[in-house]
């Protein structure tokens, strides 16, 4: 089973697809690693990422997984720290523009998920990815509780002290840049179950989902 949640940051859709997946022993994979994943890999092997049969052919060059911690298998070795690096962090946006590259890794993330059952988050998940999901979630929150949000938890890792207001103006310029994308752009599916968890807490948007998802699975079996 696929279970696709979309939604634009600080929504919420990591922590509820994580919840999801370690609850019902599916597999998550978070796509924004593999991006991840491929621009740690330009960067290792001096590929630059400008050159975009250059990258197609790099990630062609290895065989990609994905672990339930997070983790992206490469080859069979675990990368998690390494995505986070700040190197990274300066590429992987432009990476995941480019449409040769997003396609190449719509691949990949299918064949992870191939044959099994797979939570999957993202920006185009319900849309791209897997247009076929037993269950399409989007995620949704306003952009003042979506600034919020992200505030505590940056408090809380005690790094990158930045007002409220900043961060608010930093999603409201990542959610333009996605909306716009020519590929991969942040929609809402139309058959996709829509949430706003504006006013809501992890818990109570973890039991909304948990029903829906409960609610198809039995549906599936009739």
């Amino acid at each position: 089973m696929k279970v696709a949640i979309d939604g634009p940051a600080g929504c919420g859709k990591s922590t509820i697809a994580r919840m999801i997946a370690d609850n019902l022993g599916f597999l998550y994979i978070n796509s924004g690693n593999i991006y991840r994943a491929v621009a740690y890999l330009s960067l290792r092997e001096h590929v630059s990422w400008r050159d975009a049969s250059s990258m197609i052919a790099l990630m062609q060059r290895h065989r990609f997984d994905y672990l339930p911690d997070g983790s992206v298998l490469v080859d069979g070795d675990a990368l998690l720290r390494e995505l986070r690096s700040s190197e990274v962090d300066a590429i992987v946006s432009q990476v995941s523009a480019i449409p040769e590259i997003r396609r190449e890794v719509n691949l990949i993330i299918r064949q992870i998920a191939d044959a099994k059952n797979v939570v999957s988050e993202g920006r185009d998940i319900t849309t791209v990815v897997f247009p076929d999901a037993e269950l399409k979630i989007y995620l949704d929150a306003s952009t003042q509780v979506r600034a919020e949000r992200r505030y505590h938890e940056k408090v809380t890792e005690l790094k990158d002290h930045l007002s409220i207001e900043d961060i608010k103006n930093n999603i409201e310029m990542r959610d333009k840049l996605d909306k716009e994308k020519p590929v991969g752009a942040l929609k809402i599916a139309q058959d996709a179950e829509y949430l706003d968890t504006s006013d809501l807490t992890i818990a109570q948007v973890y039991e909304k989902v948990y029903k829906i998802l409960m609610a198809r699975i039995a549906h599936g079996r009739k």
